[in-house]
């Protein structure tokens, strides 16, 4: 019996063979860090290489680590997009001039 009136001891020997269910929502939006994550430019090749090996990428910025977020979820390195803007266009869109 427990000290409160009207609850059952959660810890008695239960006596009637049946079971309970303790049901919680787990509302972790980000995990601990994610307001200093950033998302990196890299090559896509090397991105997919990365998922086949798991080998770290390397950013422009210089950052190197194994992905595994969605970027989407993240705003984009500040250092990364102002190399990234720097660069010359490249000739992946053969259409576009």
């Amino acid at each position: 019996m427990s000290s409160i009136p009207g609850i059952d001891d959660p810890f008695a020997p239960d006596t009637q063979g049946g079971t309970a269910l303790l049901e919680r929502e787990e509302t972790q939006l980000s995990e601990p860090g994610d307001h200093e994550r950033f998302s990196h430019y890299v090559r896509k090749e090397k991105i997919m290489e990365s998922a086949l090996t798991g080998n770290p990428v390397r950013a422009l910025c210089g950052k190197i680590w194994t992905p595994g977020r969605d970027p989407e979820k993240f705003p984009v390195c500040p250092q990364c997009q102002e190399i990234y803007d720097g660069l010359a266009p490249g000739k992946d869109n053969e259409g576009d001039q």
